[in-house]
């Protein structure tokens, strides 16, 4: 891979940073404007959208060599701001299919899939991204570049990829027709596997959700 793919040598660090700033920041109004629910029946397929754009932010992240604080030790950002709002407000809008399956490490042997919520997803992103959006506002290049890549690799990456790919095997489901397993109600301190539905109450589902969600089945 070369230094231009891994942007070590051949991108300006400060060049770097208003990008990934920029689409941070993008991803950050365009979640809180979806969040108000003006247009649900375009939540999903905007959601899909702007996970994907966002993880490209940070494979970059994941791609570049490590960044290092200028600090030692974190500068004091205050209190964090609250996302219990936003998560309430995606915690309603996707009701009905807002829990979903997840594998947390593919490369642990024999990992059993647990329940989580897209919309406890969506807050925990907001949260990482905005604690570095403080520090980038600040002037603190580094540490923010540094809080992003670091949060990307512990938290924040895996969690949009786990959001994005239950957003999508949602849009699937309903275009191609496709039963919808029952997860509605579901609580995330269950079992999946106590969960089932047949087929034809699973399509009914889908037909249900796709109208509200902004979804159509491909004819």
């Amino acid at each position: 891979m070369s230094d231009a793919t891994l942007h070590s040598t051949t991108q300006d660090p400060d060049d770097f940073a208003v990008q990934i700033a920029d689409q941070v920041e993008s991803f950050l109004v365009a979640v809180t404007e979806i969040a108000k629910g003006d247009e649900p029946d375009s939540a999903v397929p905007f959601l899909l959208l702007q996970l994907s754009q966002l993880l490209l932010a940070g494979g970059r992240l994941g791609a570049h060599a490590d960044f290092l604080p200028e600090e030692r030790y974190e500068p004091d950002l205050g209190p964090e701001p609250d996302v219990d709002e936003l998560r309430e407000r995606y915690a309603a809008l996707l009701a009905p299919v807002d829990v979903y399956s997840e594998v947390f490490d593919p490369y642990e042997p024999r990992t059993a899939p647990v329940p989580a919520r897209i919309s406890d997803g969506l807050a925990d992103i907001v949260a990482d991204l905005r604690h570095g959006m403080a520090h980038y506002r600040e002037g603190r290049t580094a540490e923010a570049l540094w809080w992003w890549q670091f949060s990307y690799f512990s938290n924040w990456g895996t969690t949009a990829s786990a959001a994005l790919r239950a957003l999508q095997s949602l849009v699937v489901h309903v275009r191609l027709n496709q039963p919808l397993p029952a997860l509605d109600g579901l609580d995330t301190d269950q079992d999946l596997a106590d969960e089932s539905l047949d087929e034809e109450a699973g399509r009914v589902m889908a037909e249900e959700i796709a109208g509200p969600l902004g979804l159509r089945p491909v004819r």
